[in-house]
């Protein structure tokens, strides 16, 4: 895939582009069944399929005040659409004097004079350009006047539940990491460096913890999950609490995974961490020790929970 972060940058030659704009927070099955009808038409038409997308995020640029926490960064949104098998990911730097260009003139000047679209794909809620002015009706009659066609994908549901960066946002922050899994398609991730932490963990716990120096923007519900962890692409297993430490009395939010198998020194490595399952809420417990003794029975509970999944994989 090539990456072009500037309009000036564009090659000159691009085949039959077939595009879909958009911020594509999450990179959710919904996001994903656009990448597939881009694909689809970039082949039929033997050209090129390409994505653009934002940085900053429209809304942090305009109204500030109303942003979300984001569930993919850029470097994991980048990430996340290479593996869908785009072939150009075309990154706007999005600012004030960009938002002020119209629908009309976004169409012209970019979509057909600088790539030279052949069809361009949305999905069903789809506004674009100056103060969202832009709709499917604007595209498909600019699509008869410089004659590129115009697909519109249906929303996506799992079960009754529309896939969406809002309703996945909610389960992550009510701790339903499996049920965000089912619209996302694959585990909430959060990332970031291993930064030296309290000392508690081995010393006074018996339990090696990762602290995580926070990066990402959304952070599941205070609690202990099971969790797999990428560390320079190699998985392990493990527990990861979220929360305050009550036990110790702590006031700053922290994230500390025990790594499973692990004898490694990983501070300052950057890891991932993928959220499986929510195991328990955080819990104040009167000493130390009685903290130790249920981290061993979280311990035992998320071996069991790989084990049935190691039974579940077809042979």
């Amino acid at each position: 895939m090539i990456i072009i972060s500037n309009l000036d940058n564009l090659p000159k030659d691009i085949k039959n582009p077939v595009v879909t704009i958009g911020n594509f927070d999450g990179v959710h099955w919904a996001h994903q069944a656009i990448f597939r009808k881009v694909k689809e038409r970039a082949r039929d038409l033997h050209g090129t399929s390409v994505v653009i997308t934002f940085e900053p995020h429209p809304i942090r640029v305009m109204s500030p005040e109303k942003i979300k926490p984001l569930l993919t960064l850029l470097e994991q949104k980048r990430e996340l659409v290479i593996n869908q098998g785009i072939d150009i990911f075309l990154l706007i730097e999005f600012t004030q004097k960009f938002a002020a260009i119209s629908a009309r003139d976004f169409v012209k000047d970019i979509l057909v004079d600088k790539l030279g679209i052949k069809e361009i794909v949305v999905g069903y809620d789809y506004a674009f350009g100056h103060n969202r002015e832009g709709n499917i009706k604007i595209l498909k009659e600019m699509g008869q006047q410089f004659s590129f066609n115009v697909h519109q994908v249906d929303p996506v549901y799992t079960g009754k539940t529309l896939v969406s960066s809002t309703s996945i946002r909610k389960l992550i922050m009510d701790g339903k990491v499996s049920e965000a899994k089912q619209l996302l398609g694959r585990n909430y991730q959060i990332r970031g460096e291993v930064i030296r932490g309290r000392n508690r963990g081995r010393p006074l716990l018996g339990f090696p913890t990762a602290n995580l120096k926070l990066v990402d923007e959304l952070i599941p519900k205070e609690g202990v999950y099971i969790v797999t962890v990428d560390i320079g692409g190699k998985i392990y297993q493990g527990l990861t609490n979220i929360g305050f430490n009550p036990t110790f009395k702590d006031k700053t939010l922290s994230v500390e995974t025990y790594i499973f198998d692990l004898s490694a020194n990983i501070l300052r490595q950057k890891i991932k961490i993928n959220f499986l399952s929510r195991l328990r809420d955080e819990i104040t417990f009167a000493s130390a020790k009685e903290l130790s003794q249920q981290i061993s029975r979280d311990i035992k509970q998320a071996r069991e929970f790989f084990q049935k999944e190691k039974n579940k994989a077809p042979v």
